[in-house]
């Protein structure tokens, strides 16, 4: 059985390679993918595998095709009480693929995985992670 820090390490390597549909694997067939702090325009809220994987394969292909990629993950991972449930602090740094100009995004994401898969998945980003999310989904 895989234990939530591992699906977690999983998620961020995935995250890395921006491969943002085989994040959508890693769900439960009834898994929910909640972001709270989602702009207008942006599901807030999605349930099922089928339906977070309908949401992000587009987004994943706009991601391949950003002027921007990701160049590395710092997180904390912390277990919690609740044996399925931890909560990631995370940096993601990144450059700008014309540039070379660094940013840091940071997240706080609460996993609760299953039998080694994500039950339920809340994302909480900061403003220009929204703003480049909500940009994708205008695109």
């Amino acid at each position: 059985m895989t234990t939530p820090r591992e699906v977690v390490e999983c998620v961020h390597r995935l995250v890395l390679d921006r491969d943002v549909e085989g994040q959508a694997d890693l769900f439960a067939p009834d898994g929910v993918l909640e972001w709270p702090f989602a702009p207008t325009g942006v599901p807030a809220h999605l349930e099922g595998r089928e339906a977070i994987r309908a949401v992000l394969e587009p987004l994943g292909r706009r991601v391949r095709q950003a002027a921007t990629r990701p160049t590395g993950v710092r997180s904390v991972v912390h277990e919690t009480l609740d044996p399925e449930v931890v909560v990631v602090e995370l940096e993601l740094d990144g450059e700008v693929a014309a540039t070379g100009d660094a940013y840091r995004l940071p997240y706080i994401q609460v996993f609760r995985v299953r039998d080694g898969a994500i039950v339920s998945f809340r994302d909480y980003f900061g403003p220009r992670t929204a703003e480049a999310l909500a940009a994708a989904f205008q695109g």
